[in-house]
């Protein structure tokens, strides 16, 4: 086992991510060595707020730190790039919150410097972490399903729902180009070429940008938190919700459907695969539960015990059957896995936690949706 107390770590970004990253990090015993924020003042405020002992000043700073191993980027999209060409360059191992850069260019320079420093460089791709999702991926990889012929689902939220509402998402300039689909639909698609183990090859979109003008405060507004005070109006270009059809490396079909203006959902992800042997199906508000279809038998519900799943999902389960598992314990699993790589220094054959690489085919996938949006046609990822 990995003594994590050996281990320090740094996170960019104090709102509601890097809080998430945080928390993780201090049930595995890593040392939260210090933040960093948006500016001196914010990142001191959000040290003290979170009880961590040190705000950096400067990118610099952190990066001088002995004591600091690995960084956490959770800092705003248009920030990815530099700060991680910087960490790589400081000979630190990094996480960088998704999407991995603006643009595929980026990404792609991304993935050779990464490759060319030798340190571990994760996405934070977190759904994969709860442990049913690591069950299905080894159910498919068994042949349990069969061959997977269709891929349907969704990632549905209200928090954007009204006029009103605010993030710094919504511009283009710090969010990038597609909203909806480069904020959640990249994690659908992350998640169902893990659980399939066929990545996304061509697609075909419809983005749609519902609330066409916006109030934007005047002052800072925290993701998931309601604006208030004055506001300015601003023009809205990005993606509300897309419908996206799928064709997969591996020959299945697909569809899928993002949404941040769907009044009642929270955070509601949902993936269906149908098989050639049976079908199975997984939402993330009731993460416990996995549905598994049968055509000559009764269908079945597996609920999530160690003791009754494959090596696959038990690995990445913590806590005994009937004690749910949820959005912070994904975090503490992916995290778990790639601090115990950093300590030895190399990723493990075993390791499932998503690549720069794997970020690296989201940013083509977001081009590819982009592009297919603006012709009404297929495009090939």
């Amino acid at each position: 086992m990995t003594d994590f107390s050996r281990m320090g770590a740094a996170v960019i970004g104090t709102g509601f991510i890097g809080a998430v990253h945080i928390g993780a990090l201090r049930r595995l015993g890593v040392r939260v060595e210090g933040v960093l924020g948006s500016s001196p003042e914010r990142g001191a405020a959000g040290a003290a707020a979170l009880s961590v002992g040190k705000a950096y000043a400067t990118l610099e700073d952190l990066l001088a730190d002995p004591k600091v191993d690995l960084v956490h980027v959770t800092s705003p999209n248009h920030a990815h790039y530099q700060q991680v060409k910087a960490i790589l360059a400081a000979g630190k191992h990094v996480i960088c919150e998704k999407p991995l850069a603006m643009t595929s260019g980026e990404s792609a320079e991304m993935v050779e410097l990464a490759r060319a420093s030798g340190k571990i460089a994760a996405v934070c791709y977190n759904i994969r972490f709860y442990p049913l999702n690591h069950h299905a991926h080894g159910m498919v990889k068994a042949g349990a399903l069969g061959d997977i012929r269709l891929v349907t689902g969704h990632y549905h939220q209200d928090w954007l729902a009204k006029p009103g509402d605010w993030n710094w998402r919504l511009e283009s300039d710090q969010g990038g180009a597609l909203r909806s689909v480069g904020d959640i639909g990249t994690h659908w698609v992350d998640l169902v070429s893990f659980v399939t183990g066929q990545k996304v090859v061509a697609v075909f979109a419809d983005l749609t940008t519902f609330i066409k003008e916006r109030q934007k405060p005047v002052g800072p507004v925290a993701t998931f938190s309601a604006a208030s005070g004055e506001t300015q109006t601003r023009r809205i270009e990005t993606d509300d919700a897309a419908m996206i059809m799928l064709r997969f490396e591996g020959g299945a079909k697909g569809v899928m459907t993002t949404s941040q203006i769907s009044i009642g959902r929270k955070n509601s992800l949902q993936w269906d695969m149908a098989g050639s042997a049976a079908s199975a199906a997984w939402d993330s508000e009731t993460p416990d539960h996995l549905f598994i279809g049968h055509r000559d038998a009764p269908n079945q519900i597996l609920q999530r015990d160690p003791g009754m799943m494959n090596a696959t999902g038990a690995a990445a389960a913590a806590l005994p059957g009937g004690h749910v598992e949820g959005f912070a314990d994904s975090f503490r699993a992916l995290f778990q896995q790639v601090y115990a790589d950093a300590a030895t220094g190399a990723r493990a054959a075993t390791s499932t936690y998503a690549s720069f690489e794997d970020g690296h085919h989201e940013m083509r996938f977001c081009d590819a949706v982009l592009r297919s949006a603006a012709e009404a046609r297929w495009v090939e990822v």
